[in-house]
């Protein structure tokens, strides 16, 4: 695949992979994702940088995969908010594939360019998209230990994914 096609078409999960994932029970996933976040991004969540997503909801949802995420943020932490009494319509949401949600995670391609070729979609607030969008640009993943040790695992499997998916 020639670098300009693979610009505009992202390499997707095969559904002899995706499927066994789609078993795994999704309160799993929503269990297990703000935990993950909760550690990765501690320093930032200490420093209020989250407070923007104070008892707001936000819809993440991996295409390929089949996993729908609603997560919030409550009481200086993310939380899973699938159960959520807030309210029952997200704020924002963020769809994507697998592997544009991991080259936006090893920042190997902008979120911009992802919607401008409508790989990644950001519908409800826009104003609550753009804060996120503008929180995520902002992140300084080499003052992180666990963020570089995360670009590095990325930087490494991306390519081996391109090759197995394309």
């Amino acid at each position: 695949m020639n670098h300009a096609n693979e610009l505009l078409h992202s390499p997707r999960l095969p559904g002899f992979l995706a499927t066994p994932l789609r078993l795994i029970p999704a309160r799993l996933y929503c269990q297990l994702m703000p935990v993950f976040l909760n550690k990765l991004l501690s320093q930032q969540i200490n420093e209020g940088d989250l407070d923007f997503l104070e008892n707001r909801l936000l819809n993440i949802k991996v295409s390929d995969m089949g996993i729908c995420l609603m997560m919030s943020f409550s009481q200086g932490r993310i939380i899973n908010a699938a159960n959520s009494t807030i309210k029952n319509k997200a704020d924002a949401s963020i769809q994507a594939s697998l592997y544009d949600f991991l080259i936006l995670a090893a920042r190997q391609q902008d979120p911009d360019t992802l919607v401008f070729q409508r790989r990644l979609i950001m519908q409800g607030e826009t104003e609550l998209g753009l804060e996120l969008k503008n929180f995520l640009d902002g992140l300084d993943l080499e003052s992180t230990g666990s963020f570089k040790l995360l670009e590095t695992a990325l930087q490494k499997s991306l390519p081996i994914y391109r090759r197995l998916f394309s």
